[in-house]
Parts: structure tokens; sequence; C-alpha cells
């Protein structure tokens, strides 16, 4: 254990000094032995490291988004090279190098805060120990012995025995009581945390071992939370409650205003920001209008909530902008509209495709065409009553001779069975001088 504690001195000293800066102005507020005044400075400490976190939480929410759109990839991988697992390996590294993205990413915000975790665990250790660490001196650590939250000191742990429990003036069951109710809120909040991440901001679309192994991870971390946590102080159990309400804040934040593509929270955001823009007519906000600009740039590869929404605006009479604004303009939103995949992009020109007949019109317009001619026949027949007919045979031709009139009339059911006009012929006959 002395191993352990030299290897974190060198985050030890800053750990407790950050402490005792902040029990010096709650220690004002509430009394220097107070279980508040220790307490709120431990709460004080999650809050600063996580706020001097938040950008490797942004970079954490960037890196699983980005290996849950190569989830589709890697399983391909996976099932090409099963039987080398060299390649495969060789593979999602060529994979991950060509996307940019690094799996080790997703993990930095809890390996960044481990160091502060085990150094306030070895300060309290030690203020239960009685002895000195860091900053904190010999009267510093006996304030801190005093100080008790809910009937339970901050040294004190669920396992502690009597023998120790009598000098901190706690009773075994009043820690007991304190540290399991602690222990259940830090388990539930763990659990909210990751259920909410997996119900409302996951792709749904996309069904990979990635999401298997979240929710997995959902019922398994609760686990080793309440397990472990019957060995940590009720200090330490301070910080974790702390930075699992923290968290489940932050991804409340996260879900609510910028939601994984694809997933039920987009949806929900994408219905939100359209009634805004319906009241107000124009999109306020940095962050509305990257998530905007983002959806006009995937065109055809929008999903069905995306589509949804841009029909949406469309439908009201905006059209949404390259750079993520909106614009009133009947024109540009009929010509933005986009009803599926395979839908026109917008600004291009729709080409008219011919309708095409079924069997019955066909059917229908040979036979009006049929009828057409041999009226036509029928009249040409009425319109000549002599024998002789008008002789419009061009000069030099040889007269045929024959049945002309019911030839012509033949001739022209021909044509109008097989569906085609041609020109009349004239029926011929021999004349007689």
């Amino acid at each position: 254990m002395d191993t352990i504690a030299g290897f974190f001195s060198f985050i030890t000293t800053p750990v407790s000094w950050i402490i005792v800066q902040f029990h010096t102005v709650y220690g004002a507020l509430f009394g220097e032995s107070s279980g508040w005044a220790w307490g709120l400075s431990i709460v004080s400490l999650v809050v600063l490291i996580r706020i001097c976190l938040i950008p490797l939480f942004v970079k954490q929410i960037k890196a699983t988004r980005a290996m849950q759109t190569l989830q589709p990839e890697m399983k391909k991988i996976q099932e090409r090279y099963k039987n080398d697992k060299q390649r495969q390996s060789e593979e999602m590294m060529k994979l991950y190098k060509e996307s940019g993205t690094n799996p080790l990413s997703s993990c930095l915000p809890i390996l960044a805060q481990s160091p502060f975790f085990f150094a306030l665990y070895h300060v309290l250790n030690a203020i239960a120990q009685g002895e000195p660490i860091g900053v904190l001196n010999q009267s510093l650590v006996d304030s801190a012995r005093q100080a008790h939250i809910f009937g339970a000191p901050l040294a004190a742990k669920f396992t502690s025995p009597e023998s120790v429990l009598g000098p901190l003036q706690a009773s075994v069951t009043d820690v007991r009581v304190v540290t399991v109710v602690m222990i259940v809120l830090m388990s539930l909040s763990q659990f909210f945390t990751q259920r909410q991440l997996m119900t409302k901001n996951v792709d749904t679309s996309v069904k990979t071992p990635f999401m298997q192994q979240q929710k997995m991870l959902m019922y398994v971390f609760p686990v080793i939370f309440a397990v472990f946590g019957i060995n940590f102080p009720v200090g330490v159990l301070v910080y974790w409650l702390t930075t699992n309400v923290w968290t489940m804040g932050q991804q409340m934040y996260v879900i609510h205003n910028n939601p994984t593509p694809g997933s039920k929270a987009q949806a929900s955001y994408l219905e939100r920001l359209a009634k805004k823009i319906e009241h107000s007519g124009s999109i306020r906000g940095r962050g509305r209008r990257a998530i905007v600009k983002a959806i006009v740039a995937k065109g055809r590869d929008r999903n069905p909530a995306e589509r949804k929404f841009i029909n949406g605006l469309n439908k009201m009479g905006f059209a949404a902008q390259p750079d993520g604004t909106v614009v009133k303009s009947e024109k540009l939103a009929a010509d933005q509209a986009v009803d599926g995949p395979g839908a026109t992009p917008a600004g291009a020109a729709k080409r008219q495709q011919p309708k095409r007949q079924t069997k019955a019109q066909r059917q229908a317009a040979v036979k009006a065409a049929a009828d057409a001619a041999e009226e036509e026949a029928e009249a040409a027949e009425g319109g000549h009553p002599s024998s002789e007919p008008q002789d419009t045979t061009p000069q030099g031709a040889k007269p045929q001779g024959g049945a002309t009139r019911a030839g012509g009339a033949g001739n022209g059911r021909s044509r109008a069975q097989s569906g085609r006009k041609g020109p009349q012929q004239r029926s011929k006959s021999s004349s007689k001088k």
C-alpha cells in the first residue's frame, strides 16, 4: 500500500492542496470540523476536475460516434479474416488510421480522472489513520477525522470494525446505513447513465456487437461499483457519487442538444427544432446551425428522421441552406423536397417520365383506331357514287383494274388493326375510253 501511495504522491499533494483551499472557504461558513465543510470540499474537487476534463469528454463523444460508424466495416473484416488473427488486426489498424479514429479516445475521461481518484483514496486513508499527508498537517487531519456526514465519518468504511469507529465517535450501524445508501445511489446513477445512452442515443439502424457490449456493461458496471463500494471510505463514496451524477447530467445535456445521428434522441431533437423554426422563422445558435449544415450536406444519405425534418421544413415553405440557416422560399423548398432515397437533389430539374399505358388502354386505342379507319373508308365510298372514280393518277402512270374500293377499305382496316396510320391509297381501276 505504501508503494502505491508513493507512486501517486505526485498527485496526492495537489489534491490535498485543493481540498484545503475549498475547506478554508466552507469552514468559514459551516465550521472547520463540520461534515458539510469537508464534504462540500470533496464535491467541489470533483466539479473542478470534471470541468477540466470537458475537452476530453468532447473527444470521447466524437470517438464513440466514430466507432459506431465503423462497426459495420469492422464486422466485415472480422468475418473475412476470422481464421487469420494477425491479418485481422492489421486491417483493423488500417481502418482506424484511414478514418482517424482511436479506440482509446472513448476511455480518456476515465483514465484522466483515475489518478485523482486514487490520490483522494490515499488522502482519506491517511486521515483515517491520523497521519498527515500532502499539505494536510496534523491539525487539519484531526479536524477531518471529526467530520461526519449523516453520522458517518469521512474516513469510515462499510467494513470498518467497532475498534476503528470508536475513536471516530461513530457506530457501526450508522456507518453501514450511510454507506449502503450511497452505494445504491452510486450504482443507480451509473445504471441510468448507461441506460439512457443505450435507449436514446444509439443509432438504431446499425446492429453490431458493439451495441451488445454496451448493453452488457449497463448491468455489469453497477454490480462492480456495489462490490468495490463496500471497501471505499465515505469520502471516496461522496467523490464517486458526485462524479456519477455529473456524468449523468452531462450525458443528458448531450442527448438533448447534440444527439447521435439515427437515434431516437435525434428524431425528438429535430421535431423540437422544426417547431422552433416554424415559430421564429430562423435557426438560432451555432450548435443548431452545425447540425442542420451536416444534414444538408448528407443529401441522399440522410436517415428517415433527417428526411422527415427537411420535408417538414419544405411544407412550411422553408429551405435549409448549406451554411445551416433557413430561408423562406416556396420555390427553393419545392426544389429541395426529398421524399425518399431516389428523390431529385436540391436545385436539380426534375425529368418528366412518360406514363406507361396499361394493356386495356392499349387495346382500347387499337380498337378506336380501327373504328376510325372503317368510318373513313365508308365515308370515302359514299362520296363517289358513280362507277367512274375521279382519276387522280399522275399522267403517264398505268391504272390497274380490280375491285378498288373494297380493296381500299380492306387496307384501311388492316392499317387500323396494326395500330399504324399510313397514307391513304386510292383505288385503282382500268379506264374505259
